[in-house]
This record gives C-alpha cells, structure tokens and sequence, in this order.
C-alpha cells in the first residue's frame, strides 16, 4: 500500500508543474511575437556621397576593396547587407547596436570627413587590429565565414595600409 502512495504525489506535482509552465511558455511566446513588431531603422543609404568613401579617398586596388566591402562594410559603413536573421529580435537589436557602435570608431563611408590625424590614427588601429585577428569580429565571422580575412587578405590590406603613409 505504502508504494502506491508514494506513486500519487510525485504524479499531483508533474500535473501541478505542467499548469504552471503552460501560462509562461504562453506568456515567452506572446513576447516573443510582440516584440518582432519593433524594427530599427536599416542601415542603408543608397544615396550617400560615394566620394567621401575610404576607397575614393587614395589609390585602392580593386582586391582591396574587396576584401574591405566584404570583411569591413557591414559594420564599419553606411551601408549594411542584412541577411535573413538579422531581422528577428533579439538579434537585430543585437546587430544594430554592435553596428551604431562600430560606425561611432570608424565609418569607411565618411573616411574623407575626418581629419588627417585621425586618419593616421585609425589606419595604424586598423592595421595593428588585422595583425592580431581582432578584426574582423569572431563574432560576426561566426555567421559570415566569407568576411574572415585568410593570410594573403591579412598581408593585402596591411601592405596596402603601410602604402598609404
């Protein structure tokens, strides 16, 4: 008798539990779905002054260049090329804050806004940064595999950053 006894609680509790958990999981999802409603803006601007653009600014080879819209632009200009997720939150708060962040240290899109001084200051960061693989972000190269910059873009650009003092 003591056996089927202690049968019964166990089962009172996991029903108990399962009434519990189905208004949260209810309550997750409706967050979930709300909060998909909220968009920030894109950053996107078609119409921009190309010639204010890094590339514009010296002779740029057509490789490096490459390699900066593939590896640089997303983050580090006016203009991002959004993929599938990047439009499902939380992600995209997630994307656009690491973006807003990333423009604010160096937007390759006003690269001839910036003083001359800055410019030494931010291609030296730029080059000390692709010697060390802290750029481009592993977390960005973890979804963008192709922006991973191998040996000879790494020795590209930084040949090409040295050319420019």
């Amino acid at each position: 008798m003591a056996g089927k006894c202690s049968l019964v609680v166990p089962l009172k509790r996991n029903i108990k539990m399962k009434r519990k958990v189905k208004p949260v999981a209810l309550a997750l999802l409706f967050l979930f779905v709300a909060v998909q409603f909220y968009q920030p803006a894109r950053n996107s601007n078609k119409e921009q002054d190309v010639t204010m653009d890094i590339a514009q600014s010296y002779n740029t080879p057509a490789d490096v260049k490459r390699i900066l819209h593939i590896s640089c632009y997303d983050c580090h200009s006016n203009n991002t090329n959004y993929v599938w997720y990047n439009y499902i939150q939380p992600v995209r708060m997630i994307v656009e804050s690491h973006i807003k962040k990333a423009r604010k240290d160096l937007d390759f899109s006003e690269w001839r806004t910036y003083s001359n001084r800055k410019k030494e200051r931010l291609l030296t960061s730029i080059k000390k940064q692709i010697e060390t693989k802290a750029m481009p972000l592993p977390s960005y190269t973890l979804m963008h595999r192709n922006a991973r910059l191998n040996e000879v873009q790494a020795t590209i650009l930084i040949g090409w950053i040295k050319s420019q003092d």
